[in-house]
């Protein structure tokens, strides 16, 4: 099968599933039992295949693990509690104290108070433009271990010069992390413009229903650990391609503890499988309303932010790398509208965070997620008082035109 989705579907069948059964099931034991007691350390010690512990391995979460795998193309993945954990726990696996990153300035709010917190405990952190690749180069020092970036920034839409990038981390011999949850596998494959690590954050469009939280680092295979300084002895045996994702997994999920839950994967599992269905009806509606608010006067919006738009400034990179140009949109309100009163004027789009959601979800932008950051940063970024983020749901078209004119109309 080469469909996106038919491998998708059909994965947990095809790969041997108890009883028949079309899905894995939950296997919600933390602990696992030997017949033999060499064979259990032979599992410990990684020479034989087999379920140690809940907190690294476990029978429901390893099936997710191998379709997020055949989602990116890669050689393998590691699942965690939340995608803030997933990117958490990599840092932490991969990175010592002197080490510097390259980071995108323009990143999810989260994962910058992340980045600032290793800051603070020792990590060099150099937080740039990533449209234009000269400003990553122009950044990079001695101490350079890894480029963190992300497809589409949350929540004004920058694109990242991802393949320049690629080929500048090819060159230096740098860690190339994309955070490809705005896009997900569907939309983007980060291995093409050579990655070394794609992080999803499995709670937006791969679950889709807003029901679980869950997060995954994929190995793409473009990365010579055999070459990086920071793999410990430990780990440096069998293929040095799964070098970095068993430490991952072995230093970073074991000691850290992050790990996803088996239901949680079974539903996140399950979720996945429509994903393309999804995405596509969700890509189609944000591109329809994104078109619509561009159409509004200036006395009702100030800007629209989508990559879908032919006047946002990476319009023909988003043509290029990706399939559609995602289910995220941004606008201004104008200044003389009431930003609540807009706000609770919409019925079918709903007041709320969160994003890949069935359901339409809208935020203000600097009094919720941008609040703690301050107004010095929100200005630095050009998040305006009245930018309200779109995630786009599969709601029937016209019923969210409808919505948002009535809206327009009574404030």
């Amino acid at each position: 099968m080469k469909g996106f989705t038919s491998k998708i579907v059909h994965s947990d069948r095809l790969d041997g599933v108890e009883h028949g059964a079309m899905h894995k099931p939950v296997h919600d034991s933390v602990a696992f039992s030997f017949d033999d007691a060499h064979e259990l350390a032979a599992v410990f010690q990684g020479v034989k295949p087999g379920y140690t512990y809940g907190r690294q391995v476990n029978p429901t979460v390893g099936a997710l693990e191998k379709k997020i795998t055949a989602m990116e193309g890669g050689l393998g993945s590691v699942c965690f509690g939340t995608g803030m954990a997933a990117i958490g726990t990599t840092m932490f696996a991969l990175l010592r104290a002197g080490d510097h990153i390259v980071s995108s300035a323009f990143l999810f709010g989260n994962t910058t108070s992340l980045f600032n917190s290793f800051g603070r405990q020792g990590l060099d952190v150099s937080f740039v433009d990533a449209t234009d690749v000269e400003n990553v180069a122009n950044a990079i020092t001695a101490h350079t271990k890894m480029v963190f970036v992300e497809t589409i920034a949350n929540p004004r839409t920058q694109i990242a010069d991802l393949q320049a990038i690629g080929e500048l981390c090819r060159q230096r011999g740098l860690i190339y992390v994309v955070d490809n949850t705005m896009t997900s596998p569907f939309l983007f494959q980060p291995r093409e413009v050579g990655a070394s690590l794609a992080v999803n954050s499995l709670t937006k469009y791969i679950s889709g229903h807003g029901n679980v939280l869950g997060g995954v680092v994929t190995e793409l295979g473009n990365f010579d650990w055999s070459t990086f300084p920071n793999i410990y002895d430990d780990y440096q045996s069998g293929d040095s391609a799964l070098w970095g994702v068993v430490q991952i997994r072995k230093k970073g999920l074991r000691d850290f503890g992050a790990a996803l839950s088996a239901q949680s994967a079974h539903d996140i599992s399950k979720g996945a499988e429509t994903l393309a269905l999804r995405l596509d009806r969700q890509c189609s509606n944000a591109q329809v309303l994104a078109e619509f608010l561009a159409q509004q006067p200036a006395s009702c919006v100030d800007a629209v932010y989508y990559p879908g738009l032919s006047r946002h400034p990476q319009y023909q990179r988003c043509q290029t790398l990706f399939g559609r140009c995602g289910a995220i949109l941004s606008f201004e309100l104008a200044p003389e509208r009431d930003l609540w009163q807009f706000l609770n004027a919409l019925q079918v789009a709903i007041k709320s965070t969160n994003l890949g959601d069935n359901r339409t979800l809208v935020i203000p932008v600097s009094q919720s997620i941008y609040h703690e950051v301050g107004a010095k940063v929100r200005k630095e970024m050009g998040i305006a008082d009245t930018l309200i983020r779109v995630s786009v749901g599969i709601e029937d078209i016209e019923d969210l035109l409808e919505d948002f004119g009535l809206a327009f109309a009574s404030s």
